[in-house]
């Protein structure tokens, strides 16, 4: 809002959480593009599908050593934040918070 014109704030928010779980909007806060379409509905029939396929392949009558793969349902991936080629960081335990505060 700016000078004061414009819809209430309350107003915006109450419109941006009623929005569908598919749009656009809800996909970037979710973690990208690659997420637009992906709602609830979306995610339950992947779910299913792989489920189904595990499902059969642990009910089958297979060969020995002939139990198939079934592929998973391509799913977006979420991105990821930060460097990728960073060092993983030292763990710090409380013995080292201790003798960081006592050396002056």
């Amino acid at each position: 809002m700016i000078a004061g014109n414009g819809p209430a704030p309350a107003l915006v928010l109450l419109m941006v959480q009623r929005l569908p779980d598919d749009s656009l909007t809800m996909a970037l806060a979710s973690g990208g593009r690659a997420h637009f379409g992906w709602g609830a509905d979306r995610h339950l029939l992947a779910d299913l599908f792989d489920a189904i396929n595990q499902n059969t392949r642990a009910t089958g009558n297979w060969q020995k050593g002939k139990v198939p793969t079934f592929p998973q349902w391509p799913r977006p991936k979420a991105k990821t934040v930060g460097k990728t080629d960073e060092k993983p960081k030292k763990k710090v335990t409380v013995a080292d918070l201790w003798r960081k505060f006592q050396g002056r």
